[in-house]
């Protein structure tokens, strides 16, 4: 790595640390069309947010099943709603393609296709396809070294594989942290504390100078805790300043204030992060039109399932009630 992409990467980690970068949905309308008034009124809210940057393309966003105009279109865009701030974007394959050969090529297209429309960093998705593979170790290691040589510094995504994922064996996970352009692993296990413990133990021993970025809303305050360094969330595009208080507290060693907001953002979570486990990204929509950001025409997530007269009351409520909270 040159000295150019090692002080990219250093810069880019700094920036990170201590912040939130919420995974940013795509609002829809009824037809499954990008709802342009939706999309432009969340940039220009975004904007004026306590935020490190976002990540797009990620599976808040549906970064997987959008069609490549669309995708060009929301980076474009974000790229110019955030001048000066972080853009991350994920690339990866639709989980329907199993081939190797073929996955391979679609996540390297998609990182290709990132670096063109203006990211700064690359979201590296689990590659699920290799999961049964004999050479599943190996191969894992070989592809996140092919992202690396298109020189965009790369954050890491471990999600499990009860959450939909591929679990790293710590040999890999050492090899992966190792890899030119990485700046850091992001962390989403669900409900498996213990993962996340065992990966934040590991990064600790091993890995002191990579970022150790929490995916973990439904345990988030927890997650700082054990040695979080950053917050790449879905439940950061919404509530931001709540969250980026939390985070200001847990910096700052401002522990009375932390454990304060860590249990309002708990209240969040449990409202939007609830079985069936897809419908989270109508729900933050839906959140989101609530508290007057989008047009309620615009919450729409063409691949979820719906979502109840019953949670939208209780999302409805649970935000106005933090809403006065933090009034």
């Amino acid at each position: 790595m040159t000295g150019t992409n090692v002080q990219r990467v250093d810069e880019l980690r700094r920036s990170l640390t201590g912040q939130l970068i919420p995974a940013i949905p795509v609002p829809f309308d009824t037809d499954g069309k990008l709802h342009v008034e939706a999309h432009e009124s969340y940039l220009r809210y975004m904007s004026t947010q306590s935020i490190a940057g976002v990540a797009l393309w990620a599976h808040t966003g549906r970064g997987l099943l959008i069609d490549k105009d669309t995708a060009r279109q929301v980076l474009q865009d974000w790229r110019r709603a955030l001048p000066g701030k972080v853009v991350i974007a994920g690339a990866g394959a639709e989980r329907s393609i199993s081939d190797h050969e073929q996955a391979t090529t679609s996540t390297l297209k998609m990182a290709e296709a990132a670096a063109e429309h203006g990211a700064d960093a690359l979201l590296a998705y689990p590659p699920t396809w290799l999961r049964e593979h004999t050479q599943k170790d190996s191969l894992i290691v070989d592809l996140h070294s092919r992202l690396s040589q298109i020189g965009l510094p790369i954050v890491l995504f471990y999600l499990y594989e009860a959450a939909g994922g591929i679990s790293y064996a710590p040999t890999v996970l050492d090899e992966l942290l190792s890899l030119p352009n990485v700046i850091g692993v992001k962390v989403a296990t669900l409900d498996s504390v213990m993962t996340y413990q065992n990966i934040a133990r590991q990064l600790e021993a091993k890995h002191s100078d990579q970022l150790l970025i929490t995916g973990e809303d439904r345990f988030l305050g927890y997650s700082l805790r054990r040695g979080a360094k950053a917050a790449l969330i879905g439940m950061g595009a919404v509530c931001c300043e709540l969250q980026s208080e939390l985070m200001k507290a847990h910096v700052n060693e401002n522990a009375d204030r932390f454990l304060e907001l860590s249990d309002m953002v708990d209240r969040l979570a449990e409202v939007l992060f609830v079985p069936p486990m897809e419908g989270y990204i109508r729900r933050i929509l839906f959140a989101l039109s609530y508290l007057g950001i989008i047009p309620i025409a615009g919450a729409n997530d063409p691949w979820g399932p719906e979502v109840s007269t019953e949670e939208f009351k209780r999302i409805a409520e649970t935000v106005n009630a933090l809403a006065a909270c933090i009034a």
